[in-house]
């Protein structure tokens, strides 16, 4: 079993910040990468930022400058510092952790239940 759990979510201003923290768990035989995607309703889930495990990135063309992803490989968890908030951020933000566990024999991605962030005055 594998499990993704995010956090820090929450209501902020605009111009405020935030980080958001997601761990993946359980049986893991190897993480490749992991990311951050958003959602609004009535819309798709959009990539936000993305970081594999040698630490190259990508970022929405909407984050760049704003957003920064890290990851901590020995905890499995992945940070999105976010700064500089505008109301257009608004969405529920989930994790995707791509990896292979111990008991499937191909990587997948694995999804959180996903954390709101509000961005308003």
């Amino acid at each position: 079993q594998v499990q993704v759990v995010e956090s820090g979510g929450g209501l902020v201003q605009p111009g405020g910040s935030l980080r958001l923290s997601c761990t993946a768990s359980g049986s893991i035989s190897r993480l490749n990468s992991m990311g951050w995607h958003r959602q609004v309703p009535g819309s798709q889930r959009e990539l936000v930022a993305g970081i594999a495990q040698d630490g190259r990135s990508n970022y929405a063309e909407s984050v760049k400058g704003r957003f920064t992803i890290s990851m901590d490989n020995a905890k499995n968890t992945v940070y999105l510092q976010m700064n500089n908030l505008k109301v257009e951020d608004t969405a529920v933000y989930y994790c995707n952790a791509a990896l292979r566990s111990r008991t499937v024999p191909v990587a997948r991605s694995y999804w959180g239940q996903g954390t709101q962030v509000i961005v308003s005055s």
